[in-house]
């Protein structure tokens, strides 16, 4: 049986975090086993789904490099669930209910103040048909509830937080269909995940409840239910869930500079016991993804350390896969130069700025001014050479007894304005000898 999983989101906004690490992890697991990875978009919310949500979750899953290799709509699928539904109500496992929802929170406060946990009564199923026709006659349409058997116990084999187990009778029914028609979550992916194919369903850890209730929808629909398997949900760095990991997204992640293997090493691994690996791709996660790493504990995400991984990979990363993003003119060997000081690729047009020019040196004083001259003019003399940097400082430090600090910053200073930066013996061969040379008395003279 080929693994089959899938990332279901609703078009009613744009991805984030959470929803972005699910959809990795389960596009790892089908990697992992040689199977597939389904997109479903849950549009079955009409009035919130918007067609430019579904584009930005095509695009955001291309950006991470995740390519499903199917796509489904459940607008377009209304017929396939109306036919279910309609053998669920012949079978007896559906059925319709009259209660406002201010009825329903009344009950509900009544059966917390007597200190029973809040289970719907099934109050529904004692209406007769005369009832039931009178209501519809009258215009109130029904919504729908899915009949639980409370005869038998809940139970299966979670791949991350193992045996489950449910007590059906303190559960309730679950309401599948909204009073005008339209559907509630639970029935149409259940019925979705049977017609796909779909054989392990890897989600966060709040559907736990959501799975009780369609362990038994499966049966109904006379299939075996998939796999299921319940991760941590993700927390913030302090501890705790936070709004603003509901605002991080894919855009964020790009605006700020951040790569998209960056993004996929650090969720990779996030609420696993293995050590996160800037060097590794998605295909190379895949190899070593294994629900048994997961924890039940609450998966931290830290932008701090998405940063320092995102600084790893770009400094290793080859010139052709920079070259695109890179100022005009900027080479290989430029790219060589600036690139163990970047945490960023869009960091080394500042870099580039301080090759081509102009730079502002700081104000130097009368002794550091003589320093900077002497230099101009042992620049001058010298035979521009690959080893400029160490002929010109090695000149120096002998006419000069400078060494260290005294020695090399002022010239640094001087010629990039910045204290700090790239190894100076690569970068003077890219500022040239004239505008080196120029920056040099320039400075002296300031």
């Amino acid at each position: 049986m080929t693994v089959t999983t899938r990332f279901a989101p609703s078009p009613t906004g744009h991805l984030h975090v959470g929803n972005i690490r699910t959809a990795l992890h389960n596009w790892l697991l089908a990697e992992q086993a040689g199977g597939r990875f389904v997109l479903r978009i849950d549009d079955t919310d009409a009035a919130r789904s918007r067609e430019e949500y579904v584009e930005a979750i095509r695009a955001d899953l291309a950006w991470l490099g995740i390519h499903p290799e199917g796509e489904e709509r459940q607008s377009a699928r209304f017929a396939l669930y109306e036919r279910e539904f309609e053998r669920l109500k012949a079978a007896g496992r559906v059925y319709p209910c009259w209660e406002s929802p201010q009825e329903l929170e009344l009950k509900r406060k009544v059966l917390l103040g007597r200190g029973l946990p809040p289970i719907y009564d099934r109050a529904a199923l004692n209406l007769g048909e005369e009832e039931k026709a009178a209501k519809i006659a009258a215009g109130e349409m029904p919504h729908w509830r899915f009949l639980l058997d409370r005869e038998s116990a809940i139970a299966w084999e979670d791949g991350i937080r193992g045996p489950q187990h449910f007590d059906p009778a303190q559960m309730s029914d679950p309401v599948i269909r909204r009073a005008d028609g339209s559907w509630l979550y639970m029935l149409p992916s259940a019925i979705d995940d049977v017609d796909m194919g779909v054989t392990d369903i890897l989600r966060g850890e709040d559907h736990v409840s959501n799975t009780a209730a369609q362990v038994q929808m499966f049966e109904a629909l006379g299939a075996a239910p998939p796999r299921f398997a319940h991760e941590a949900l993700l927390v913030g760095t302090e501890g705790k869930l936070s709004k603003r990991l509901g605002s991080l997204g894919v855009a964020h992640f790009r605006e700020a500079g951040i790569e998209p293997q960056a993004v996929v090493a650090l969720l990779g691994r996030l609420g696993t016991s293995d050590p996160v690996d800037p060097a590794l791709d998605g295909p190379a996660l895949a190899e070593s993804f294994d629900l048994s790493r997961f924890g039940r504990a609450p998966a931290r995400f830290d932008e701090a350390e998405l940063e320092r991984i995102n600084a790893a990979i770009v400094h290793v990363m080859p010139y052709e896969a920079a070259a695109g993003r890179l100022p005009e003119g900027m080479d290989a060997a430029a790219w060589e130069t600036v690139r163990p000081n970047l945490s960023h690729v869009h960091e080394a047009a500042d870099w580039w700025q301080v090759v081509t020019g102009p730079v502002e040196a700081p104000a130097f004083d009368d002794e550091a001014k003589a320093y900077l001259a002497q230099a101009a003019q042992t620049l001058a003399a010298m035979d521009w050479q690959i080893d400029a940097w160490k002929a010109l400082t090695g000149a120096l430090k002998d006419a000069t007894g400078r060494k260290g600090k005294a020695l090399f910053l002022p010239l640094r200073q001087a010629l990039t304005g910045r204290e700090h930066g790239p190894d100076m013996a690569a970068l003077l061969p890219l500022i040239g000898r004239d505008a080196a040379l120029e920056r040099l008395v320039t400075a002296s003279q300031g």
